[in-house]
């Protein structure tokens, strides 16, 4: 069995897989990484791992990791399953990375767009030639309602809330209004102009606000939760056959 991991600044996922596929998912806290990761050795026969992190590890906390699995650090540097034509790869972000390895495995010969809807909102290009263009960065929902409530003297700040209407008749539906479809506008537009571009254009919806967003935008997606451990997962494979 191959362990995938997905460590955040805050929450860290771990995924068992088994010929391919989940077998076993778990979410956790950072802080919680070494107790959660021994359990899941002591439950589960891993025999090969990936880690991807958004913030570094200390020099104890790799030579921990190492002792425990020694799994596969994914950087800039790892060997990966399409070819990267970002300006400056050493600044693309291990998610990043991750999610575009996931489109040129599972969509062969297509282009595709995948959206990851998290802390922030990313675009990831790859086109059917398994070339890796970039895409965008913007903020995520619950960002932009922090940004209201921080940058104004009187807005109150408002949970992410599945607005449906339009015209928002008071401070709080306004604020809903304002940020829901706009969010909703911004990945339909960006979609749109994909799509203007690049024929046959697949979108893959994936992140933490999949489900808030999917209802809308089913007609021009496919939602994939995982996508990021799905990733992680076919850049191990890729370096385990590779060398």
């Amino acid at each position: 069995m191959d362990l995938v991991i997905d460590s955040g600044n805050t929450r860290v996922k771990a995924a068992v897989f088994e010929r391919g596929r989940i077998v076993e998912l778990i979410v956790f806290s950072k802080n919680e990484i070494f107790e959660k990761l021994k359990k899941i050795k002591e439950k589960f026969k891993v025999v090969n791992s990936v880690i991807s992190s958004v913030a570094d590890f200390t020099d104890e906390e790799r030579e921990h990791l190492d002792e425990l699995l020694t799994p596969l650090f994914l950087n800039s540097e790892t060997k990966i399953p399409f070819i990267n034509r970002y300006e400056t790869p050493k600044t693309l972000g291990v998610d990043r990375i991750a999610l575009a390895a996931a489109a040129a495995d599972q969509y062969p010969g297509k282009n595709v767009l995948v959206i990851d809807a998290g802390t922030c909102i990313t675009y990831e290009f790859i086109t059917k030639s398994k070339e890796y263009l970039g895409g965008g960065i913007s903020p995520g929902i619950e960002m932009r309602y922090k940004a209201l409530n921080k940058f104004t003297s009187k807005l109150p700040l408002q949970k992410a809330f599945q607005f449906e209407g339009l015209i928002g008749a008071n401070t709080s539906d306004s604020i809903h209004s304002g940020v829901v479809n706009g969010v909703f506008n911004e990945i339909k537009g960006l979609i749109y102009e994909y799509k203007r571009k690049f024929e046959d254009l697949t979108v893959v919806l994936t992140g933490g606000d999949t489900k808030f967003l999917e209802e809308q935008l089913k007609s021009v997606i496919f939602a994939q939760p995982n996508f990021v451990l799905e990733g992680l997962y076919t850049i191990l494979i890729y370096n385990l056959a590779n060398g």
